[in-house]
């Protein structure tokens, strides 16, 4: 049997290799929401905001992404797609060339951040169970560790790794640490304290949302990717609502909530001190093992988006892109990701915006007819998006730029193809 690694990135997967239920979605949408990354972006708000002001943030802009993420995996199931392959249909055959090239580079960039953060994670707790200038606190060490693993990984595919690591033990070990952490949050921080106590007001509530939205509107160009192999849209939906929406916001309250009770510099590695001194470092080894899926993610869709640029095995290329992002992590420091995430949503933000309107209104969850060579309706349309994300993020960020941005976007395509129709194929 092929597995899905060793499928065509241009192609359909087959109607008898559609196994994920909604219980599988739920495992790897719940821990690719939980990550040291989430953490740390809850990290960012913790300042700005205050306890009360983040976890709105963060509630209110996990809810609006997971609903949007899943519906963009409903393509990949309705299609039986991979995300840039889906793009063809709304963009055009060369139109979905621009988006994959973005899109690998920003996986590339991804998965070399998620090397680095452990790394630095794995360093850290090195040190303090054996002390400076041992080998297990040898960053390079971790590095190459951690960049095999995630490559490894990538290389054997989604339903290797969902079906026989995640599901069966994997989500429980994960869900054991979340515990532990709030556990310990409870017992030792005056958290009605931190509810009362108002943000210092260096970051807007509309910034915070956006920031927020950027984690599941990150995994957008990725879900099809993993819900073409899903047996049913419901299921599809179901599991990657409740799963991403539990994980991000639970890790994220709690990378916010220990921020402010025991790490209140905001630095990467004060909060990681506060976390590696809960239940012996445990629970933070746990998510550090798990960061490697999220690793895992970016490795897998990297090289099926490049494999719509090449003609090369997609295990091929998840092996020459792990390499890269291990090489891009040695030398590479851990910088604040903030406006990354920003730029993240300006691009793809206003693109699945056109997507979903293409696929769910124009087309009807249709994808029987060939894509057109170029559809420029779409891709005006997505510039559009683009263009209004950056004038309301500069000029107004009180507003908010990563929703109006995807609405406009999508209006403004329905608009044109409206105008257009019959100089375009749409299928139907």
């Amino acid at each position: 049997m092929n597995t899905p690694s060793h499928y065509s990135p241009d192609a359909a997967v087959p109607s008898s290799q559609r196994v994920f239920g909604a219980r599988d979605l739920f495992s790897l949408w719940f821990s690719l929401g939980i990550g040291l990354m989430v953490l740390q972006t809850g990290a960012l708000l913790a300042p700005g905001l205050g306890l009360s002001g983040s976890l709105l943030a963060i509630l209110l802009g996990t809810a609006v992404g997971v609903v949007l993420l899943a519906a963009v995996g409903v393509i990949g199931s309705d299609t039986g797609l991979s995300s840039m392959a889906a793009l063809r249909l709304s963009l055009g055959q060369y139109g979905a060339a621009l988006p994959a090239l973005l899109n690998l580079l920003q996986l590339v960039g991804w998965g070399a951040f998620e090397i680095i953060v452990m790394r630095d994670a794995a360093s850290l707790l090195g040190a303090r169970a054996f002390g400076e200038g041992n080998l297990g606190a040898n960053p390079m060490l971790w590095t190459l560790v951690f960049g095999a693993l995630a490559t490894l990984l990538a290389v054997s595919g989604p339903l290797t790794f969902v079906r026989k690591i995640l599901r069966k033990w994997g989500i429980w070990l994960l869900l054991a640490a979340c515990l532990w952490l709030t556990w310990n949050l409870f017992a030792k921080a005056d958290l009605a304290a931190l509810w009362a106590k108002p943000g210092d007001g260096s970051m807007a509530f509309a910034v915070g949302f956006d920031i927020a939205i950027a984690m599941p509107l990150s995994w957008l160009p990725l879900i099809a990717d993993y819900s073409r192999f899903g047996r049913a849209a419901k299921g599809v939906f179901g599991g990657t609502v409740l799963g991403f929406f539990i994980g991000n916001f639970w890790l994220m309250s709690l990378g916010v909530a220990y921020t402010l009770a025991f790490a209140p510099s905001g630095e990467t590695n004060a909060l990681l001190l506060a976390l590696a001194g809960a239940g012996l470092g445990i629970p933070l080894l746990l998510i550090l093992l798990d960061e490697s899926e999220n690793a895992f993610a970016d490795i897998h869709s990297a090289a099926v988006s490049t494999g719509l640029l090449v003609r090369l095995k997609v295990e091929h290329l998840a092996l020459a892109i792990g390499v890269i992002c291990t090489l891009i992590a040695c030398f590479a420091p851990l910088a604040q990701y903030q406006n990354f995430l920003l730029l993240i949503g300006s691009v793809f933000a206003p693109l699945f915006g056109v997507v979903l309107v293409d696929h769910f209104i124009l087309r009807k969850r249709s994808a029987q007819a060939q894509p057109a060579p170029l559809r420029w309706t779409a891709l005006v349309a997505w510039a559009g998006g683009i263009a209004t994300y950056h004038v309301l993020a500069n000029l107004y960020p009180e507003v908010g730029a990563t929703l109006p941005s995807l609405l406009l976007a999508g209006l403004l395509h329905a608009v044109l193809a409206a105008f257009s129709r019959g100089r375009e194929t749409v299928p139907a």
